[in-house]
């Protein structure tokens, strides 16, 4: 396990078409299977399937006004994140680091970064994301980055299997916002 991620050595770039199936391994093994514990955003309690594939991920990829930030190290993808551009605000998604990366900072600056490419690149002023409100910890870990609960729920999509396979009833998605000042 590396013991503390290091953020100076990390290089930034969109995704292209050919990083899909390690984009895909390491979304994967950031949220869903027994690989996914040996960090702590693991979702593997809460929903057994896939979490993204190829397609999904491909979407995210060509899709115009959006980005699939890749953080490399040593050219290695270490974590990523999908940024999109939505009028008036970004949409931050399809956040994995490497779970035996993650509780170092690392988060910290893929999420920097998806921030300044939101502001400067895109001129928002406010990142929105959704988060399964069942994760506590995950959702206090943004409140410590500045994003806020808005109380709005959204359903989770259960019976389609591609965002994986529910293990309780009652999950739904609450709205995180940002100002991006």
């Amino acid at each position: 396990m590396e013991t503390a991620a290091r953020t100076a050595d990390l290089a930034f770039r969109p995704a292209t078409a050919g990083d899909v199936p390690a984009l895909v391994a390491l979304i994967e093994s950031a949220y869903r299977g027994d690989d996914s514990r040996a960090g702590w955003t693991t979702e593997a309690d809460l929903l057994e399937g896939q979490r993204t594939d190829p397609e999904g991920v491909m979407a995210v990829v060509t899709h115009a006004g959006s980005r699939l930030l890749v953080a490399e190290r040593d050219g290695e993808p270490i974590a990523c994140c999908h940024v999109e551009h939505r009028g008036g605000h970004a949409y931050f998604g399809m956040f994995a680091v490497r779970p035996t990366a993650q509780g170092g900072g690392l988060g910290k600056a893929v999420m920097a970064e998806a921030e300044r490419v939101a502001r400067e690149e895109w001129g928002v002023r406010e990142m929105h994301m959704t988060v399964i409100r069942q994760r506590e910890e995950l959702i206090a870990w943004y409140e410590r980055r500045g994003y806020r609960r808005t109380g709005e729920m959204s359903p989770f999509p259960y019976g389609d299997e591609r965002f994986g396979i529910p293990q309780r009833t009652d999950l739904e998605f609450e709205l995180l916002v940002k100002g991006l000042a």
